[in-house]
């Protein structure tokens, strides 16, 4: 399936400047994170309290699935301990807040290699880095419909319970591309999306690379090392907790049955401007408020080539 690609402005920024929720510069987490000491929040006693009534997670498809072989090409290839990984180039799968985050559940004595975000059926789902599709398939015992992208900064990414493909197989995808739509399906009491970042096989915690709650990465790039790579980075419930709520005030949240994507989109009142971060481009701006790159030049008065800075004001509305 062919699909048209247009090559658009990204704002690119090296002292960007995260919100309130971390009290700490990027320089200082890179620094300890590099030295072996990344900083931690003790999850096991937070997903315990939060998620008692979670249900069972999913059977890791890279080791337990049907065609687990298939799934995992890295089976016998040996990885490296450690590897620094571009991730400046990115968009966020989806808008929604963590419902499940990584983690361990034990009471099912298992990990939950990945981040739920919720997301209602119909929503759009997006590549979170530019890359290639490798595997759209269907996996009955836990992800449902699920695609495995392989990017150019050697990550992965799966997402999963969806319930249509956008994309086929070795098919090539840029950052902030539609992929599919997400849905409830396998292992799923509730619509949401299942996402995870593996490298080279090892199921990196989402939450190291996104920070979820700003819709950013923490940094343009990410230290992978097999000692830390389950670690989230200043991952903050309260963070997540104020992000749901906001989330739930712009967005017609529905539970079980869902939504399209478009009547989520143009039902989020938010505000008429909109403030450029690190990583943003025209199409990513328009995706996210519902609105399209043409209507953005013309209320702005710039071309679908102009160069977006970051803190620019763009008007949405």
């Amino acid at each position: 399936m062919a699909v048209a690609m247009m090559s658009v402005p990204t704002a690119q920024g090296q002292n960007y400047r995260l919100p309130g929720q971390h009290t700490r510069q990027h320089g200082d987490l890179i620094a300890s994170q590099s030295a072996g000491s990344v900083e931690v929040d003790n999850t096991t006693r937070y997903l315990e309290a939060l998620f008692a009534e979670e249900e069972e997670p999913e059977f890791d498809i890279y080791e337990e699935g049907w065609n687990s072989g298939f799934v995992n090409c890295y089976s016998n290839v040996e990885v490296p301990y450690s590897a620094t990984i571009d991730v400046s180039h990115f968009a966020m799968p989806h808008p929604g807040y963590v419902t499940s985050p990584y983690g361990y559940r034990r009471r099912f004595r298992r990990m939950h290699k990945g981040i739920d975000l919720k997301a209602n059926i119909g929503d759009t789902i997006y590549a979170a880095f530019d890359g290639r599709v490798r595997i759209t398939k269907y996996d009955r015992r836990g992800y449902g419909y699920y695609v495995v992208i392989r990017h150019t900064n050697e990550l992965e990414t799966i997402y999963g319970h969806l319930s249509k493909f956008l994309v086929e197989p070795d098919q090539n995808v840029r950052a902030g591309q539609p992929i599919a739509l997400a849905g409830n399906t396998g292992r799923s009491t509730g619509s949401h999306l299942h996402f995870e970042t593996r490298y080279m096989g090892y199921a990196i915690n989402p939450a190291a690379i996104f920070d979820f709650p700003n819709q950013t990465t923490h940094t343009d790039q990410y230290t992978f090392t097999k000692d830390t790579y389950q670690n989230a980075r200043n991952f903050s419930p309260e963070a997540n907790d104020a992000y749901a709520q906001e989330y739930r005030r712009t967005h017609k949240v529905q539970y079980g049955s869902g939504s399209s994507s478009r009547s989520n989109r143009s039902s989020a009142s938010g505000s008429k401007t909109y403030t450029v971060r690190r990583g943003d481009s025209l199409s990513r701006i328009a995706q996210r408020n519902g609105t399209s790159v043409r209507q953005l030049c013309r209320l702005n008065g710039i071309s679908a080539s102009a160069t977006l800075r970051i803190g620019q004001k763009l008007r949405i509305r």
